[in-house]
This record gives structure tokens, C-alpha cells and sequence, in this order.
């Protein structure tokens, strides 16, 4: 590999400084890195700072996209997962230090889809189950926050060396005010100039039937579908028609079954018959993967009656979660800390107690609030993620909150004033607003339940 594409491989690699920054000062002992990338609207250099670090300094060639650069920094700064490049400075447009506008974050080596397949050909099985895990994890991050992606193309997903997997193309993933007008993905200048020459590399972005060809709607189910149509190619060495698309086993009768019906389903041209969220997809995939290890699967002896209430809802949860600790109990049931063992992140899990999952009328109640509550985007809401049943055991998994409740505050610390309450309080009612509006009561709400973020 040239010393000018030191650890990227794609065909974006670039060569050159290009002229919107080639005269900017980087601070003392920083330095140009030996090459760049190219993205959609953006451009991506690599710098080593006065650490000896890389980084990647993301620009835009257009003043106008200013604040939307500017909107995606923002975005990254408040992102925390191991897929997902944080943003770690961002630096302003001033004329004493020539430089920005633009933000820094780590460099990303590795290979993009797209190149590994060009170089290689089809995607082999444990390559597509790295990619749908690493993926579905990442997006699921996302759309808990209430964003979709939009952009997912073979050059927006990365591998390193050591099977890491990076998401990028985030530009696209801020709010659409952000995005200034008649601005989509795959539509942004690609030309790549080397001392020599210059040639155009552009990307196709999959198109989920739910699109036509002026819109551009990004959800978390069209999210959904561009992930399942990359898993696709790859199997196939094609990308999926618009219409009629061929069983995955048809062309690649090797895949794994619940590999096949999972990316079968989530190509619906219905989004309603997709996955309801991608954690859902996941586990399907992984319950059907006999290499998965397990910490406690249904299939071990059903516990006692008078087991303890711990026991029980760690042989109903098993396959998906490992239960990790106690956070607490109310009316309807107890809440525990819970790995999530498919997306790789800790989440907290309320199992309904045995006398109300048992009754028909609470149950159906139950589950129209939860299905209403996950679509509930606002920040007094904890989210929802997803919910499920095994035999007479029911629970719903949500967000963590790491700084607990308003009763663990006050126990530690004692009253709080009225002018710091006041803010939170205003908050709590205007989310009990939004939820009434859509037909939700929260029929328990103590101290014990209004939680801490940050």
C-alpha cells in the first residue's frame, strides 16, 4: 500500500491537499497527514497533532454547508458508541489563525465494504454476520435517539484489521432543518484530483421502495431496508431489485436460515412488514445462529414456582439478556440493570410481576401503551427500545439511566431548591402533555420513577 493511502482502503482515497484548506495554518507542531478521503459533501484529511495522533479533519468545499457541518460536529459530539467516530473539536472560521471552518475526530483505517468486495468478490458468512451485528447495533444506538441514518452505502461502512466495524457518513444523520435545500445523499461532487488526473467515484445509494426518485424520507425502517440491501450484495454479488426481489437462498443457498429470512423480511417493499426495530432483527438472527454462546437459553429445566423472582426472569430473558443487577421494584414489577447481549449495550429491563401478566385485560393494555410509548420521541421520555414475552413472564426493555431517580438524589444529597426543580418539573409536565395527547396514562408516577440523565 502507498505511504499516501497509509490504512484506507477505498476508492474515495485522495492524494492531494484539496484548495478549500490548502492554505490553512494548523497549530504548532501539527502537521498534514499523507492523505484524505472523499464523502458526500464533504471531505476528510488526515492531520497528526502535536501528540502524533491522526485525526481526520472533516470540511465542507462549500461556505454555505457551513452550519450544517457545524450540526453534524454537534451530533457526534453527543454520540458515545464504540461504532460511532466522536467529535472532538471543532474548529471555528477566524482570519488571525486561517483555518476552519471544520471538526476533528479520530482517523478511521480499515476497508470499506465496497472495496472488500471488490477485491474479493462475495462477502463470505462470518464477514455478513459481522457487518448485520456491528450495523444493527450502531443504527439501533441511533433511532433510540430519534434520528435515522438515510445515507448507509458500501462506502459508509468500514472494517478494521481486527473486525471493528465503523459507521460514518454522518453528515447525513441531523436534523433536516440542518440539511440545506435540495441537498440528498449520493448527489454530492465525488471528483477525486491526483497529481495527474482526476476521475469521479461515486457510491450508490440504496433506494427502499417507500422512496421515489424526488424524495428522500430516512426512517428507522428505511434504515432497516438499506442495511439488509448492502447484507444482500454482499451475499449475492448483486444489488436487490426494486421489485420482486429473489429469496437470499435462491442465490446464496449456503446462508445460514435465519440469516436468510431475517434479510428476506427486512427487504419488504412494506415497511410495516419489516422488523419492527432492528434490535427485534438481530435477535431473530442470533437465536438462529448455533455459534452464539449463550449465558442462560430457555431450553435449561423451566425454574420452580417458589423459585425467586430473579431466577425466574433470568431463564425468561436468557437467550437475549444477561440480568446483572436489581434497580429497583414498584406496582407492576421490578427493573433490572440487563446486558443486552445482541446490540452489546446495557439497558434496563422491567419484568411485569406474575399477577398482572396474567390477567388478559391489564396484558392488552399493557401492550398498546408500551407499542404507543416507543414511538414517543421527547427528552422527559425514557425510550422504549422493545418488548416481549416468554410464557407467563412479560417485560420491556428501555433506556439506562446511570444517575438514578429523583428519590436516590434526594436520599443522598437532601432537599433540592425551587429554582433548581423548577426546570425539571416544567419538563416532566410537558412530557406527561405529549403522552396524554397520544392516549398514554403513567398510572405510577413517584419520585422512584422520574429519573436523572446527566
Amino acid at each position: 500500500m502507498s505511504n499516501s493511502n497509509r490504512g484506507v482502503v477505498t476508492p474515495r482515497a485522495t492524494r492531494i491537499i484539496p484548495p478549500h484548506i490548502f492554505d490553512w495554518n494548523l497549530p504548532p507542531d501539527w502537521s498534514w497527514g499523507p492523505g484524505g478521503m472523499l464523502g458526500d459533501y464533504r471531505h476528510y484529511q488526515e492531520v497528526i497533532d502535536g501528540l502524533g495522533r491522526s485525526l481526520s479533519l472533516v470540511t465542507v468545499s462549500d461556505p454555505a454547508h457551513t452550519d450544517w457541518l457545524f450540526a453534524e460536529a454537534k451530533q457526534l459530539g453527543q454520540r458515545s458508541h464504540p461504532s460511532i467516530p466522536t467529535t472532538y473539536h471543532y474548529w471555528k472560521s477566524y482570519k488571525e489563525a486561517r483555518r476552519g471552518p471544520g471538526y476533528l475526530r479520530r482517523w478511521v483505517t480499515g476497508e470499506t465494504v465496497r472495496a472488500r468486495l471488490a477485491r474479493l468478490g462475495l462477502g463470505d458468512i462470518p464477514y455478513v454476520l459481522q457487518l448485520v451485528r456491528g450495523a444493527c447495533s450502531t443504527l439501533a444506538y441511533l433511532h433510540d435517539s430519534g434520528m435515522a441514518h438515510g445515507g448507509l452505502n458500501a462506502d459508509a461502512l468500514w472494517t478494521t484489521p481486527t473486525g471493528r466495524l465503523w459507521m460514518l457518513e454522518w453528515q447525513w444523520a441531523v436534523p433536516r432543518s440542518d440539511i440545506p435545500p435540495g441537498v440528498r445523499p449520493g448527489n454530492g461532487p465525488l471528483e477525486i484530483r491526483t497529481h495527474d488526473a482526476s476521475r469521479i467515484v461515486r457510491s450508490e445509494l440504496p433506494m427502499p421502495p417507500e422512496w421515489n426518485d424526488a424524495d428522500w424520507t430516512p426512517t428507522p425502517l428505511s434504515d432497516q431496508w438499506q442495511l439488509a440491501s448492502l447484507c444482500f450484495t454482499a451475499l449475492t454479488g448483486e444489488a436487490p431489485p426494486q421489485r420482486e426481489i429473489p429469496p437470499v437462498k435462491w442465490l446464496r443457498p449456503e446462508t445460514p436460515e435465519s440469516l436468510a429470512i431475517a434479510i428476506d423480511r427486512a427487504l419488504c417493499s412494506d415497511p410495516q412488514s419489516r422488523f419492527r426495530s432492528l434490535g427485534v432483527m438481530l435477535r431473530d438472527i442470533d437465536r438462529g445462529d448455533p455459534a452464539r454462546t449463550m449465558v442462560i437459553v430457555r431450553g435449561e429445566p423451566r425454574p420452580a414456582e417458589e423459585a425467586s423472582a430473579e431466577a425466574r426472569v433470568r431463564w425468561a430473558v436468557g437467550d437475549d439478556y444477561e440480568i446483572l443487577s436489581p434497580l429497583g421494584s414498584g406496582a407492576f414489577g421490578t427493573v433490572w440493570r440487563a446486558r443486552d447481549l445482541s446490540l452489546e449495550r446495557e439497558v434496563a429491563l422491567k419484568a411485569l410481576h406474575p399477577s398482572i401478566a396474567r390477567g388478559d385485560g391489564a396484558m392488552r393494555s399493557f401492550w398498546r401503551e408500551a407499542r404507543l410509548a416507543a414511538q414517543l420521541a421527547h427528552p422527559a421520555i425514557v425510550p422504549i427500545y422493545d418488548w416481549d414475552s416468554s410464557g407467563d413472564l412479560s417485560w420491556y426493555t428501555m433506556e439506562l439511566a446511570e444517575e438514578g431517580s429523583v428519590a436516590s438524589l434526594v436520599a443522598r444529597s437532601g432537599p433540592r431548591t425551587i429554582g433548581e426543580i423548577t426546570p425539571e418539573v416544567e419538563l416532566v409536565l410537558d412530557g406527561l402533555i405529549v403522552a396524554h395527547a397520544n392516549g398514554i396514562l403513567h398510572r405510577d408516577l413517584k419520585p422512584e420513577n422520574i429519573l436523572i440523565d446527566r
